[in-house]
């Protein structure tokens, strides 16, 4: 377990849940609108003419790589590791996807938005990841595939 902590940065972690936290709420109170990430990207895509107006999906779709290389220039790049390969990333991205179509909402529109209202949907979808991944782990860990 130490393995696993060994690299942890809870404050970065912190400050990271309050931006995220802060932000969903500027767009709630002043918008009116969940930032689910898979609902705006739905609908700056075209996939969906449902949710909020078009511009603003694609205004918030936009800004997510923008403040990432934002912080990289500010705080310098960030390690990026996948070493199960690009096969695995673009299946696991393909699955999460088709996920987030069947479940209404990702982990960010039903995890922060979603439980911070208390919604029942969100609260039993909000489990139902938890759950799926603690169960996904601890197959991979059988199976010798666990990092």
């Amino acid at each position: 377990m130490s393995d696993l902590l060994a690299n942890a940065l809870p404050v970065q972690g912190l400050i990271g849940g309050l931006m995220i936290g802060t932000s969903s709420a500027i767009m709630l109170l002043g918008l009116g609108r969940i930032a689910g990430v898979s609902g705006l990207a739905a609908r700056a895509t075209g996939i969906t003419v449902d949710g909020a107006p078009r511009p603003l999906s694609i205004a918030f779709v936009i800004g997510l790589p923008l403040g990432a290389a934002l912080v990289a220039l500010l705080a310098g790049p960030v390690l990026v590791r996948f070493e199960q390969g690009l096969i695995a990333l673009i299946v696991g991205g393909l699955l999460v996807g088709f996920g987030t179509r069947l479940g209404s909402g990702c982990t960010s529109g039903h995890g922060v938005c979603g439980m911070s209202r208390l919604s029942a949907r969100s609260l039993v979808a909000t489990g139902t990841f938890m759950v799926a991944g603690f169960a996904t782990v601890a197959a991979m860990n059988a199976m010798g595939l666990g990092l």
